[in-house]
């Protein structure tokens, strides 16, 4: 009877991102993938993904938000931003009303079912960060989102 041999484990041999590791872009990119697919996974009970949940988020702290305002605080085009209020509105989660002095316009705020999915929600996503975060203390944090804020503003052209 012929014994099996088992061939060597071999490894890859690891990949050099030297380079890469000098741009605060690349170490951006990788954190965010981190976070976000752990977000991913807190978000999943509640049903929504993270751009159904900021857009939530966004409705039930600005009452009355136009479609228009939402797409552009979110930074999507507008009829990218339909297929998510559509979602919202389908699950009861919010209402979109025409607004009176602008036909074209509609008025998005959230159903009680809504804020309190919203409530449930950003329990769940305090959390998250915070755990995400722990080793980072406060004061980091704050510097930390400074920093990116900065990184946001528009660069002055001389």
């Amino acid at each position: 009877m012929k014994q099996k041999t088992e061939k060597p484990q071999t490894t890859a041999p690891k990949v050099n991102d030297e380079t890469l590791r000098r741009f605060v872009g690349y170490h951006l990119k990788r954190t965010f993938n981190i976070i976000q697919a752990d977000l991913t996974q807190t978000l999943k009970p509640f049903g929504l993904r993270m751009l159904t949940y900021t857009a939530l988020v966004l409705i039930v702290d600005n009452p009355g938000l136009s479609q228009a305002q939402l797409a552009e605080a979110m930074g999507i085009e507008r009829p990218n931003l339909v297929v998510i209020v559509d979602e919202l509105e389908g699950r009861d989660l919010i209402t979109r009303d025409r607004v009176p002095t602008d036909r074209r316009a509609y008025a998005l705020k959230t159903t009680l079912a809504g804020r309190r999915l919203y409530d449930q929600a950003l329990e769940a996503v305090i959390a998250h960060e915070n755990q995400m975060l722990a080793n980072i203390d406060d004061e980091s944090r704050t510097r930390l989102i400074q920093a990116l804020t900065d990184i946001r503003k528009p660069q002055s052209t001389s």
